[in-house]
């Protein structure tokens, strides 16, 4: 039986599926976290119902799916470059994420019970990185598309879920269980009424919310890209 033609004005679907991949390349204080120069990668799914929809807004609300969550920390090294009572240079991989990636220096003078002084600076800095994987899933989220006649869709859009990985992030004395939540812009394009590309920019945060020993917490710039279809 063949169906009848889409004769709706609005360019929206009642159910959507998405697949998706993000990326963000650092992290700073942009609002909560203080954790620097970590990265993110991420690949998912996505799910969305549509609420509400009329020519001005397409109200839906959106879940998120992460099989894969990757997370990226500099490693910290220490550097010591002795002066007295002989000129000598060690350095040794700490084996722990540094918080920060700015060198860090500290002038030490002591004297030994044989009297004997030793004098230099010890310095901490970054080399390297370790990835760590983890999964997430965001259960409460919405998304709102304007402009609903058009192909071309300004959208807004908001989850808060949790992150679970492999070993603490982004330090040793933070949890391996994170909350997360993002706020986002992008533009959805529709290729027709069925199939659509999104392109989007969220802020994105995660902590432990101090359940862990130190909750220092990750700001990140994500970029993402979606292929959406549905009915």
């Amino acid at each position: 039986m063949a169906q009848s033609p889409d004769t709706s004005p609005w360019f929206g679907r009642k159910n959507t599926i998405s697949f998706f991949a993000a990326y963000s390349n650092d992290s700073s204080h942009i609002l909560l976290g203080s954790a620097d120069n970590r990265k993110l990668l991420d690949f998912g799914a996505g799910y969305n119902r549509r609420l509400i929809m009329n020519r001005i807004v397409n109200w839906q609300y959106s879940f998120e799916l992460l099989p894969v969550a990757l997370e990226s920390d500099p490693m910290e090294i220490e550097t010591i470059q002795q002066t007295v009572p002989t000129v000598l240079t060690s350095t040794l991989n700490l084996g722990s994420q540094a918080l920060n990636c700015t060198p860090q220096s500290t002038a030490y003078s002591f004297t030994t019970a044989g009297g004997v002084t030793y004098a230099g600076t010890e310095s901490f800095s970054c080399s390297g990185r370790e990835w760590t994987i983890g999964e997430g899933i965001s259960p409460i989220g919405f998304q709102w598309n304007f402009m609903t006649r058009d192909k071309i869709q300004p959208f807004l859009i908001g989850h808060g879920g949790y992150m679970y990985s492999t070993q603490p992030i982004p330090l040793s004395m933070a949890g391996s269980f994170n909350f997360t939540f993002d706020l986002g812009a992008g533009v959805e394009i529709f290729q027709n009424k069925t199939r659509s590309i999104r392109v989007e920019y969220r802020y994105h945060h995660i902590s432990n919310h101090d359940t862990a020993t130190e909750n220092p917490g990750i700001d990140s710039g994500l970029f993402q890209l979606s292929y959406s279809f549905g009915r």
